[in-house]
């Protein structure tokens, strides 16, 4: 790949040398290559990975010396879009741009991927191209978006605790009191008019812990937490289904709520539970996993002066489902959006605001036999830890 990197760097060169003066002193173009968190690459007249920085190492999961032995049609198949756009830039188009493009192929698979592409002038044949994963940042936008809904929920709650709580009180003892005093056929009425009145109490309830309540934040172990949520789930809504454990032992820990942490994965292991027993199988199986990871960091209110707080520890929850239909994807997180019939959609709702309020984000992806929800958590920062 020398040659290339070559050219590469005359490149980043010639770009450096029509700027300002006070301007040049810069580090030298294969570091800036190196540094850049996006991954670039530059493919051969044979489509031959002929160089591959290291954000592009870890966006192929594949070494440059992996990488250096392969060409495109190895990572991707030949009906990938990426094909057309090289063909486009070697026909004579200086530069070209797509969006939302899926890699599919036997060694990576991505969606929602953006890719910008141009010729390396002393090169002929050779194609650069920049590749970005744009998933998290919509999983953020989306995030935000079921926040916000989250908190209209907020208000909707104060008004009907208010104004439908009391009613709902009399209407329910109302039906008490006639029920000891009708006949069979009416009392049946009166036992329907009371769960009713449970029912949308429990509802207004469940609506409640949308609360902007203070959440007392501290150092949390976030195995035990996945253990408790394992042994909970096994003797009840998961019994009969295979856990499998991949945990970093050395994990740091959560800063965040014990209590709220254990609500937020103890729904998304139901919603995994219940996902595997509609398809009746005797194979299901919930993977849970932890792992430490640079380079996610997050705007939040609370962060510091930099606006930005580091989200270093992941933690994932995998079944081998039926996975979850594309209509619903998107909304996934909104309230009131629910794949099953008798759903209320508000679990995954409280899943996003509790992760939102400890300065973290959830992402999820799923295809028909592997469904995954990954948490993206702050650590414990040396001042909280003092």
């Amino acid at each position: 790949m020398s040659g290339v990197t070559k050219a590469v760097r005359r490149t980043v060169l010639s770009v450096v040398r029509r700027m300002p003066p006070a301007a040049v002193h810069l580090p030298d173009p294969a570091t800036i290559l190196s540094a850049m968190p996006v991954a670039v690459v530059v493919l051969a007249e044979d489509n031959r990975f002929a160089y591959a920085n290291p954000a592009a190492e870890q966006f192929l999961g594949l070494s440059v010396s992996q990488l250096a032995q392969l060409s495109l049609s190895d990572v991707l198949p030949e009906d990938s879009p990426l094909f057309l756009m090289v063909g486009q830039l070697r026909s004579g188009a200086s530069s070209i741009a797509d969006h939302d493009l899926s890699f599919e192929g036997p060694r990576i698979r991505k969606t929602g991927i953006s890719v910008q592409g141009t010729t390396v002038a002393e090169e002929p044949g050779h194609v650069l191209l920049v590749l970005q994963d744009s998933t998290t940042v919509r999983a953020l936008d989306r995030q935000i978006a079921a926040r916000n809904a989250a908190r209209s929920i907020t208000g909707m709650a104060a008004i009907l605790a208010h104004e439908v709580k009391n009613p709902l009180s009399g209407i329910r003892g109302a039906a008490q009191l006639l029920e000891s005093s009708v006949s069979e056929p009416d009392r049946e009425l009166t036992v329907l008019i009371r769960d009713e009145a449970d029912r949308i109490r429990a509802l207004v309830d469940r609506m409640e812990v949308f609360g902007e309540k203070p959440v007392t934040m501290e150092p949390v172990n976030i195995h035990r937490i996945l253990e408790h949520v394992r042994r909970l789930a096994r003797s009840g809504f998961a019994e009969g289904l295979r856990f499998s454990e991949s945990y970093d032992p050395s994990l740091p820990p959560v800063w965040g709520n014990r209590d709220q942490l254990v609500q937020v994965l103890l729904n998304l292991v139901k919603n995994a539970a219940d996902s595997l027993h509609s398809t009746g199988t005797h194979e299901g199986e919930i993977t849970l996993m932890t792992r430490y990871q640079h380079g996610l960091r997050l705007a939040t209110p609370s962060s510091d002066s930099d606006g930005r707080v580091d989200l270093p520890l992941l933690v994932v929850v995998r079944d081998n489902g039926p996975g979850i239909s594309e209509d619903i994807r998107p909304h996934l997180f909104e309230p009131f959006v629910s794949s099953r019939p008798s759903g209320q959609g508000l679990g995954l709702a409280l899943v996003a605001k509790i992760v939102a309020d400890h300065g973290g984000l959830i992402e999820v992806e799923s295809r028909p036999g592997r469904t995954e929800f990954r948490l993206h958590l702050p650590m414990v920062a040396e001042e909280d830890s003092a």
